[in-house]
């Protein structure tokens, strides 16, 4: 039986590792672009929106082996660009239809593709 009583969330925020907070700053505040700033001894990512990601310092940090941020934008191929110039290679996985860039497109899919952090944490980039 569901409780009667309904959770009342104010708001929601994501979050993951990485080993290293300062290579984690540089990588998503100066080469991605994104917010970045310091609470409580953690980063925190605010995201176009206003979503709320943490990253947090873990020494014996695993990379994820599935995506952990979703990155939306309004242009694959200009986003790729931006990347390519940035030194950040897409990510290959076998059964997406890549192109020679690393795009995917279609398969029930958003246009996109995949980048690792320097951690390795997984990464999409996609046109919606």
């Amino acid at each position: 039986m569901a409780p009667s009583t309904k959770l009342s969330v104010q708001r929601g925020f994501g979050g993951f590792a990485v080993p290293d907070l300062e290579v984690a700053r540089n990588f998503y505040g100066d080469v991605l672009g994104l917010d970045v700033s310091d609470v409580m001894g953690m980063l925190q990512l605010t995201l176009p929106g206003g979503t709320g990601v943490i990253i947090y310092d873990k020494e014996d940090h695993q990379p994820a082996v599935f995506t952990v941020l979703n990155l939306s934008v309004p242009d694959i191929e200009q986003a790729v660009d931006a990347l390519a110039e940035r030194g950040v290679d897409m990510l290959r996985y076998e059964g997406f239809g890549q192109d020679e860039r690393g795009i995917s497109r279609g398969g029930g899919m958003p246009t996109g593709g995949w980048i690792a952090d320097p951690a390795g944490n997984i990464i999409a980039i996609m046109q919606e």
